[in-house]
Parts: C-alpha cells; sequence; structure tokens
C-alpha cells in the first residue's frame, strides 16, 4: 500500500472516532415529565428543557430567588415547560445579567433530574430576548 493510501485511512479513522466521541456528548430536547423519567430509569445524560419563567397575572416574572450579597453562585427559579409542568431549577453559575434573564422570552435549561421531587439542576441557562429579535423601524 502506498504511504499517501495509508496516511488517507488514519485521517478517516480520525473522524469517525471524533463523531463517535462528540455523538456521546449530544444531549435531547425534552420537557420536564421526559427528563425526570429518564433520571429515574437511571440514564444521567444531560437534558435540554425549554420553557419560560413562572409569571403572575399582571406578567411579571416571580419565584426567582437571587442574592449575589449571600451565594454569587446560586440562582433558583420557577420553570414552565411547554406542557404546562412547573418546576423548580437550580443553577450554581448564573447569567451575567440577571435582567436579561428576567426579560427572556424563553428559557433552555442544560442539566440533570435527580429525583422525582427534587430540584432540576442545569449546568447551563441559554436565553432568548425578545429584543435581540425584533425588528427596528427605521
Amino acid at each position: 500500500m502506498k504511504k499517501s493510501h495509508i496516511f488517507g485511512l488514519v485521517i478517516i479513522g480520525m473522524m469517525i472516532s471524533i463523531l463517535v466521541v462528540t455523538a456521546g456528548d449530544a444531549s435531547q430536547y425534552v420537557d420536564f415529565s421526559e427528563a425526570y423519567s429518564l433520571a429515574a430509569d437511571g440514564n444521567s445524560s444531560k437534558v435540554h428543557v425549554i420553557g419560560e419563567l413562572q409569571k403572575d397575572k399582571s406578567g411579571n416574572v416571580i419565584g426567582i430567588h437571587y442574592d449575589p450579597a449571600k451565594d454569587p453562585n446560586y440562582l433558583a427559579f420557577t420553570l414552565v415547560d411547554d406542557k404546562n409542568i412547573a418546576k423548580k431549577v437550580v443553577c450554581y453559575s448564573p447569567p451575567a445579567s440577571m435582567r436579561d434573564f428576567e426579560k427572556s422570552e424563553k428559557v433552555v435549561v442544560i442539566g440533570r433530574a435527580k429525583g422525582e421531587n427534587q430540584d432540576f439542576i442545569a449546568s447551563e441557562i441559554l436565553m432568548k430576548c425578545p429584543s435581540k429579535y425584533e425588528e427596528k423601524e427605521l
């Protein structure tokens, strides 16, 4: 075999191994009931849950517990998923801007459910802010 063929096979092998490794890290989009069901079955992989922050009847965000003077690395809030299931989410790396967090239209939490009646532990929070996507009149 030529050296170029061997080199090509090595490159292809490396690409396949990279794909296999990254596919194992991919998490899925689920609602809270599926996340807790996966946790009950012993699946400890991270999942994405999409939802909105809990609001009162007048549209104000409620249920956010963040006190940077007491613990700047603790954020707890109530997230309502697409099936109207509300769960408490705890994150130990809160977003940089709490103002943007409270104004966000949709929130995606990436993390794990621990147990049926326990909190959802988020390792990351992604936000969709409506101001970034609104058309501006000129």
